[in-house]
């Protein structure tokens, strides 16, 4: 199968690969793995061991009148500690390497089914101009939609002229994942980029 490139030739795609059938089972898995990969896990509360304060019995057992205390630290006082503290919690999820590639060309071939796919010769600014970066996109008929740029490398120029566009993010073929894929709109890469994309997934 071909795709067709904005401003060049045609590039060839293994039908094995990008044509195939959407499997939403394994992409759904996929991206909440990876959502819950960045889940940061450092939730922490202390125990009536680690709380600070005195570990003698605050007055007698018998004879005042008031109710029985072992600490001060038990949970039910003031300051005392947490009855289930949360302690720190790895929340990654298992996905091999096999599952990740089928995830990442099963979202690919959707998006070049949804022709959310647009691939351009090359996507390169001389300087650094937002107002000129803006133009390339409504060229592309790109306009009122959340966008994902692609490129082999980001280069400097690139970079400024893109960060302050609202609902646009650059990413480098090294940094593409399937969270990012699935999230936007249209998704735009370079021939040169498209090209190490089907390295990366062979």
């Amino acid at each position: 199968m071909e795709i067709q490139v904005i401003g060049g030739s045609p590039v060839e795609l293994d039908e094995a690969l990008f044509a195939r059938d959407f499997n939403e089972a394994l992409v759904h898995q996929v991206v909440t793995a990876y959502q819950a990969g960045g889940r940061a896990g450092t939730r922490a509360q202390k125990t009536r061991a680690e709380v600070a304060g005195s570990t003698a019995k605050p007055w007698r057992q018998k004879g005042t009148g008031r109710a029985r205390v072992g600490s001060k630290r038990n949970p039910i006082w003031r300051g005392g500690g947490v009855t289930f503290a949360a302690k720190p919690q790895n929340w990654s999820q298992k996905v091999n390497k096999k599952m990740y590639k089928a995830a990442m060309l099963n979202i690919l071939a959707e998006l070049i089914r949804s022709e959310r796919l647009v691939v351009v010769e090359e996507f390169t600014m001389a300087e650094p101009k937002t107002k000129e970066f803006i133009a390339k996109l409504a060229n592309l008929n790109v306009q009122n939609e959340s966008v994902l740029l692609v490129t082999e490398a980001v280069d400097f120029p690139l970079y400024l002229s893109a960060r302050n566009v609202p609902h646009v993010l650059l990413l480098d073929v090294e940094a593409i994942d399937p969270v990012s894929l699935v999230h936007f709109d249209k998704v735009i890469m370079t021939k040169q980029a498209l090209e190490s994309v089907k390295e990366l997934l062979a």
